[in-house]
């Protein structure tokens, strides 16, 4: 899988939903090894939206297309400043993935020195995470250029996600946890309130 995260401030949120929906309709049938997309609004009016493709080959064979650079063109007007791309090529899916039941995701952005065990501890967590925390229901971790990396995590619900992050840990699972936040470092923290989850029609 390959994810390409858009992030941008919008000073027409409703006016990009209108664009996010038009492609939808128009664009997505022709967007071949389009797997589907998780986007949304945060508080501070950035827009962000994690795009999944079969490949990075897929996405730029999306990106070439006539139709996408016209729709872009119109759509970019809905930002105000800049709008940037990260290409995330090393996908990693936990607990099955993203899922389109959430309704809630926190999407956290940061730089690790230690993707690779970054991966092992999510793996290695997943099931215990899920039995001790049952309102998340999935996640992702994309790494993109020599350090960054994007991860997704997929809630039930923003209020059960407030209430079970205070939950006390195992002292076996917490030892994890830190290792896992040290090789985080400095992140940051994009919640959507309301996310929009689509997957590919087949």
């Amino acid at each position: 899988m390959f994810i390409q995260v858009i992030q941008g401030k919008t000073a027409d949120p409703a006016r990009l939903r209108r664009h996010m929906d038009r492609w939808t309709e128009e664009l997505q049938p022709g967007a071949i090894g389009y797997l589907g997309m998780t986007s949304g609004l945060c508080d501070d009016g950035t827009f962000i939206a994690l795009v999944r493709f079969e490949s990075e080959e897929a996405a730029r064979r999306n990106s070439e297309r006539p139709e996408q650079g016209a729709w872009w063109a119109e759509t970019q007007q809905c930002f105000d400043g800049p709008v940037t791309f990260m290409d995330c090529s090393n996908v990693t899916k936990w607990m099955g993935g993203g899922s389109d039941r959430a309704g809630f995701v926190q999407v956290m952005e940061g730089h690790t020195r230690d993707a690779g065990r970054l991966r092992e501890l999510l793996a290695q967590t997943g099931d215990r995470v899920h039995e001790l925390r049952p309102e998340i229901i999935g996640g992702t971790l994309g790494t993109c250029g020599t350090d960054g990396f994007v991860e997704a995590v997929y809630f039930t619900s923003e209020t059960e996600a407030r209430e079970h992050e205070k939950m006390k840990v195992p002292d076996d699972l917490r030892s994890l946890f830190d290792e896992e936040n040290r090789l985080m470092g400095d992140v940051k923290y994009f919640d959507l309130h309301e996310p929009q989850l689509l997957s590919a029609r087949k």
